[in-house]
Parts: C-alpha cells; sequence; structure tokens
C-alpha cells in the first residue's frame, strides 16, 4: 500500500488528476444509473438510454479542460449537445446508407474522424466537440440506433448532462486540468492549415478500413476506425509516437482484462469497482503517458463487455488486432499523406 501511495504521489502529487478520475467515474455512474431508471425510460423500458447517457457524460467529462466552475459548465453542456449531435446524424443517415446493395451507416465515422482533427484548429473546445460528434456517432452505431430512437437520444443528452456537470460543480477549484504539451508548430501544405490535413488523414485512413470491412469481414471495425482517428498528431514524428504508446498499452491492457473473464462472469461489483480504479488511472495518465491510458481503457472495455454478456475471446481479442490495423493505417497515413513536419524541419 505504500508503495501504490508513494506511485500515486509522483505521478500526481496535487491530486488534481486523480479528482478528475473520480469525477468521471461518478459522472458515467449518475448517468447511467438515471437511464436504468423505469420513470425515465417509460414502460417499454430502453437498454440503449443508459448506455447512451453513461457516454455521452463520460467522454464529455474527459475531453473538457477548464480551470473554473462556469466555463467548465458551459463545455461540459456543449459537449454534451455535440454528441447529441453525432448520434442524431448517425440516426439521419442509417435508412439512407443501410440496406443491400448500399455503402451502410459506418461511411459517417469517415466525416467524424475529419471532425476531430480539423476542428483542433479552433483550440481545446473544438478539438473536443470534433471527438465528442464522433463518439456520439460511434454509440449510436454501435447501439444500432434507428428513427424510432430520436426521443432515447434527446433524453440521454439531458442525463448526461446532469451526471456530467454536478461532479464538475462539486470538485470546484480542487480539479486542475492536465493538457498534452503542445508540440512544435507544422507548416500546412498546399495552402491548407494543418489540422486540415490532420483531418484527411484519419478520413482517407478509415476509409480505407471500411472498404477492407466489405471486402473481408473484420470483427469490431469500429476498433480499428478510433484507433486511426486518434493516433494522428500534429507531425508524422508525433503519430510515430503516439502508434507505439498506443500498441503497448493496448497490449497490457487486452490480456490483463481477458485474463480477468471469470471475475467478470461472476462478481459484477468486483468487475465494475475494477473499471472504476482504471477509470482513474486512465484520468492520472493522460495526457503524458499515453501508453498507460491505453492500457487502462483497453483492460476497462474488456471487462465491462464481459460483464455486460460478451464472452467470446475471439471478440475481446479483436480489440489487439484491430487496433493493430487501426494504428498502423494511421501512422500510413500521417506519413504518406502530405506528411506534417515542424516548422524548423521543414526548413
Amino acid at each position: 500500500m505504500n508503495k501504490v501511495m508513494s506511485w500515486l504521489e509522483r505521478i500526481d502529487p496535487g491530486e488534481h488528476r486523480r479528482i478528475k478520475g473520480l469525477r468521471l467515474a461518478t459522472a458515467y455512474g449518475i448517468a447511467a444509473l438515471l437511464g436504468t431508471l423505469s420513470a425515465i425510460q417509460g414502460p417499454a423500458g430502453n437498454s440503449n438510454l443508459s448506455t447512451l447517457a453513461g457516454g455521452f457524460a463520460l467522454w464529455a467529462s474527459v475531453l473538457e479542460a477548464r480551470t473554473n466552475r462556469a466555463d467548465s459548465t458551459r463545455d461540459l453542456l456543449l459537449l454534451c449537445a455535440a454528441a447529441v449531435v453525432g448520434a442524431l446524424s448517425m440516426i439521419a443517415v442509417t435508412p439512407l446508407l443501410g440496406g443491400p446493395g448500399r455503402p451502410g451507416p459506418e461511411v459517417l465515422l469517415v466525416l467524424g474522424s475529419f471532425l476531430v482533427g480539423s476542428l483542433k484548429r479552433y483550440g481545446v473546445l473544438g478539438g473536443a466537440i470534433g471527438a465528442q460528434i464522433f463518439l456520439g456517432q460511434l454509440l449510436a452505431y454501435n447501439a444500432g440506433l434507428t428513427p424510432a430512437d430520436l426521443r432515447t437520444v434527446g433524453i440521454a443528452g439531458l442525463i448526461a448532462a446532469l451526471g456530467a456537470v454536478v461532479p464538475r460543480v462539486l470538485s470546484g477549484p480542487a480539479e486542475k486540468p492536465s493538457l498534452a504539451q503542445p508540440g512544435p508548430q507544422a507548416d500546412g501544405l498546399f495552402g491548407m492549415s494543418p489540422n486540415f490535413i490532420m483531418g484527411l488523414q484519419s478520413a482517407l485512413a478509415a476509409t480505407v478500413i471500411i472498404a477492407a470491412n466489405y471486402a473481408i469481414g473484420l470483427e469490431q471495425s469500429v476498433w480499428a476506425i478510433t484507433a486511426c482517428t486518434f493516433v494522428i498528431s500534429g507531425s508524422a514524428h508525433g503519430t510515430t509516437d503516439r502508434v507505439r504508446r498506443r500498441m503497448l498499452g493496448t497490449l497490457v491492457g487486452v490480456p490483463l482484462g481477458i485474463a480477468c473473464m471469470p471475475i467478470a462472469e461472476n462478481m459484477p461489483l468486483v468487475v465494475w469497482s475494477l473499471a472504476a480504479v482504471a477509470i482513474v488511472i486512465y484520468a492520472l495518465a493522460l495526457p503524458e503517458r499515453y501508453d498507460v491510458a491505453c492500457g487502462a481503457w483497453a483492460f476497462t472495455l474488456m471487462i465491462t463487455m464481459t460483464a455486460s454478456g460478451v464472452h467470446s475471446p475471439r471478440v475481446l481479442g479483436a480489440r489487439l488486432w484491430e487496433t493493430a490495423i487501426g494504428a498502423t493505417l494511421g501512422l500510413i497515413a500521417a506519413t504518406v499523406v502530405l506528411p506534417l513536419r515542424p516548422a524548423k524541419e521543414a526548413a
């Protein structure tokens, strides 16, 4: 125990990240729990409501990075709204793109992937909104939402806003954001800004993954799309480092999560407690230890999927190789397609 506490003090001497980690777990828990209440679900019930509300609140809390309650509350509301927009956009295209002979709603994730990089030109909040739109699309796609679920998405957004704002208001000045140090400024190419190029790179990689999914079939192609989207950095060197760290973390987190399958199947209270601890570690590790953060999230995903009824080692193990596919394609896109280099290096 003393060694664990010493490690925590070295990683987070001011306790700011631990407080944020606890806030992430609390925000998810509040939103997911409210989404299970029959009074909110209605007489027919809706299992998607809890998943959507928890996901919206969790990622809004992860991406929010302000120093005072008022600004944080505003950003959290905007981020929950962005997730709703993303989910609604997926619902809107599903009837148009789904069905035999059509490309499928998965194609919309290409646009979401592009927004993650391109909206970073508007600062931290812009990049966070782009990420939330993509994640909203992702949650709606995974849940298989249809136009009949419009009301569910709206209610999930309201619940998520409540679940995200309340813990942030209570954490107050005890929490300080931990932002990644900006890398060297990269030059644009052919009149295009670096952020626009980052969006193009991730969108191209996502397009290749979707084409591969149609050609050979992937177990969970969205995992590969997510990997290629979030490894793209402001330079080819930065992307290479993020790919290396993401793969290291995934190589540890996935096997560890699969090893905990017996616990996840038989002791749900323990598994959700482990998931909460992993989320705290995720917050502790960002942004300096991207490898540790990826490992913590991969572990969380594995044990929560198992607790939710997914027991196939083949499906769970696909997290490894599909993350590798996505990360590799992201790296290729960043180093081959309009590669970004720091201004001094380019000169």
